[in-house]
């Protein structure tokens, strides 16, 4: 029904502890992303996200997170429609390999990647689970290193990284090989999909361990020396009353934290 590549290589990273999620080059300052709104969809590309969000299938667990993760709005922003070919970085338990999936149909595909200390001790067995539904035969599970995730090189419309980027931090993740690796596998005009927890102004990637988050200016740097350009983001899963000195894990305010979305495009 799908797909699995499996890699035994982990790069030299550490087993992740309770929580999934090197040096970056010297580049020149970011340019900031402009706020914006992912254009509107077609009629069938926004029937495609409303249907994958709705689908009967989907576990009830995804869809009681459903209101604070605001999965449609954020397929849209992404720019997500049928028959698009889309990865996932750090797809965890797949929350969003499942709707990415049913979003893009069976003409589209998806990649869920995992390293294999994500896979071992967050993935599995809820992802092998989700994938036993006859409609998520369009997934091809990888299972490699962040800094070589097995993507087909040059035919992506789109990857993401949702909540995992500041995990790469502590993990000591070659992110420069990583994002080289994610430019490579996206068509021109392909978009980099981003959204992380935020920490307070002036932390930069200082609490990417202790407190699972990372500032928005430290991704952008790294991304925009890949490559990338800024093409938008939008505040829907801002949240003022997340003050950003609890762990994300904090029952408190697990689920709602201030997250920043940003949308980078390879140029054409």
């Amino acid at each position: 029904m799908f797909a699995i590549l499996a890699s035994g290589a982990c790069g030299g990273k550490a087993a992740a502890p309770a929580a999934p999620a090197e040096p970056a080059a010297a580049a020149a300052p970011a340019a900031e992303p402009a706020p914006a709104a992912a254009a509107a969809p077609s009629a069938g590309a926004a029937d495609s996200l409303r249907a994958a969000v709705d689908a009967p299938g989907r576990p009830e667990k995804d869809r009681a997170r459903d209101a604070d993760r605001k999965p449609y709005e954020t397929m849209q922003f992404f720019g997500i429609a049928p028959g698009m070919k889309v990865a996932e970085l750090g797809t965890v338990g797949g929350y969003y390999a499942e709707l990415v999936a049913r979003a893009v149909g069976p003409q589209g595909h998806f990649y869920g990647q995992n390293t294999p200390a994500i896979e071992q001790k967050f993935a599995e067995p809820e992802l092998d689970t989700r994938l036993k539904q006859p409609e998520l035969a369009n997934i091809t599970k990888l299972v490699t290193p962040f800094e070589d995730p097995g993507l087909p090189a040059g035919q992506l419309d789109a990857v993401l990284m949702i909540q995992i980027y500041h995990d790469t931090f502590w993990l000591n993740v070659n992110r420069k090989q990583m994002n080289a690796a994610i430019f490579s596998a996206l068509k021109p005009g392909g978009v980099f999909g981003i959204i992380d927890h935020s920490s307070a102004p002036g932390t930069g990637s200082t609490q990417t361990k202790t407190l699972h988050r990372v500032e928005k200016d430290a991704v952008v740097k790294e991304v925009v020396a890949a490559g990338f350009v800024p093409d938008g983001e939008s505040d829907m899963l801002q949240r003022t009353a997340d003050d950003h000195s609890k762990n994300v894990f904090d029952p408190s305010i697990r689920g709602k934290t201030d997250q920043f979305m940003i949308r980078f495009r390879k140029p054409k």
